[in-house]
């Protein structure tokens, strides 16, 4: 510009705070979302492909080749959450506020001590080794959308024994909640995938879980399997929705026969059945 100033050197004039704010107002990215507002729920959306995702200030996770992304809500989730999506080009957020979850107190008695509180040196380190084996299972960071198609119950005709969240009461010792859902049902019974995703760890005969599967659903979220007696996938598979993976069992640490199902995304505790009935989720 001849006589002037450049419409670059005008923004370099301005203070920082300025010119940031007007490059994110002129390009932020899109961003929608919906779900299960809920201490233990979650939520799925949709933004820039590949934008980088934060929550509560935490960077967490990066959008799809196609712009979708799920997160989740702890069982103990603070009563607000507030995400950011950052691209080159600007920002967008959208901050909820996170209901109360309604959690029982579950008091199961009769377990054996080894069981509660193991006090045997070989066997503490077993467990050791089973949890650290355990820990890079539920830490699969999968580039898939699996989540998208939603989810069904993976087991059909059971009755719920225990729901998600419950503040466990064991031999009359208070230990950590309850993070999954029980699903009371014959030894044996198929036990399938309720959504699409990679099988990132199947094993048989933990301590505490027996048989158990971890399906990674896409960007970590996580559903796994408990106290199965057979497995019928091994780790590194890619399943299907409705695709027979196990049967269940009373292995580990059960009173008897159920499926214990549980959900994980990145560290946090969800109600996976909050995701039964919800989707397909599309554009």
């Amino acid at each position: 510009m001849a006589g002037g100033l450049s419409r670059r050197a005008v923004l370099a004039a301005l203070p920082l705070s300025a010119a940031l704010t007007t490059t994110a107002r002129a390009a932020a990215p899109g961003l929608s979302m919906t779900g299960k507002f809920i201490q233990g729920g979650y939520a799925v959306g949709r933004t820039t492909p590949r934008a980088l995702i934060d929550i509560d200030g935490l960077a967490q996770t990066t959008a799809s080749a196609n712009g979708w992304f799920v997160i989740g809500f702890d069982r103990d989730a603070p009563p607000i959450s507030k995400l950011t999506v950052t691209t080159p080009d600007g920002s967008a957020t959208d901050e909820r506020a996170i209901a109360v979850g309604d959690f029982d107190i579950q008091r199961i008695d009769g377990l054996p001590p080894e069981q509660v509180t193991p006090t045997d040196p070989v066997l503490l380190e077993r467990i050791t080794a089973e949890n650290l084996r355990k820990v890079a299972g539920f830490a699969s960071q999968a580039d898939l959308e699996g989540f998208r198609d939603g989810f069904i119950l993976p087991v059909v005709g059971a009755r719920r024994s225990a729901r998600f969240g419950g503040q466990r009461i064991l031999n009359g010792e208070p230990k950590r909640p309850h993070y999954g859902v029980d699903l009371a049902t014959p030894v044996g019974t198929p036990v399938r995938a309720p959504a699409g995703g990679l099988v990132c760890f199947a094993e048989t005969g933990l301590h505490y879980e027996g048989g158990l599967v971890l399906v990674d659903h896409g960007q970590g979220l996580v559903t796994a399997y408990l106290h199965l007696s057979k497995i019928l996938v091994p780790t590194g598979a890619y399943v299907t929705q409705g695709q027979l993976i196990a049967e269940t069992g009373k292995e580990g640490r059960a009173t008897g026969p159920h499926l214990c199902w549980r959900m994980k995304w990145r560290g946090r505790n969800l109600d996976p059945s909050l995701l039964v009935g919800a989707g397909p989720f599309r554009a």
